[in-house]
């Protein structure tokens, strides 16, 4: 199996290991054999196996917040930079239509309106980073 060559007190050994079985290692030192018995037993390195447990929280999707006037806010689902903006004040918009690109984690997120409505307010910009939660659109 293996060669080792030891030096004590200016002696040199030559150590084979013939074999291992369990805790016991049959070698040979100098041509003579030994077997030799482990107080331990020797542990196997075995590669890891990354086990992940699945996700237990919901995806949540795009926060649309109605105010008693009838008001639609479109906040942020996560942080990220605003990629693009396909709306400006005004516009009438479909359930579906795309109001917006966001980039978070090296992703393209398009940000859809899960209702109709017209564009009241647009408070971001193409480049401006928004956090989670933040109102980028406004409709009515």
């Amino acid at each position: 199996m293996k060669n080792f060559t030891f030096n004590i007190n200016e002696n040199s050994y030559s150590v084979r290991i013939v074999s291992q079985e369990n805790n016991t290692i049959n070698l040979e030192v100098n041509g003579t054999a030994y077997a030799v018995k482990m107080k331990e037993e020797v542990k196997t390195i075995k590669t890891p196996t990354l086990v992940r447990t699945p996700s237990k929280a919901a995806i949540e999707p795009v926060k649309i917040s109605s105010a008693s006037s009838g008001k639609i806010k479109v906040e942020a689902p996560i942080p990220g930079v605003i990629l693009g903006l396909n709306v400006k004040v005004g516009d009438t918009v479909k359930d579906g239509d795309l109001l917006l690109v966001l980039e978070a984690m090296k992703m393209e997120n398009n940000i859809t309106s899960e209702k109709a409505g017209v564009v009241t307010a647009v408070n971001v910009a193409v480049g401006q980073q928004v956090l989670q939660g933040e109102v980028m659109i406004e409709l009515e």
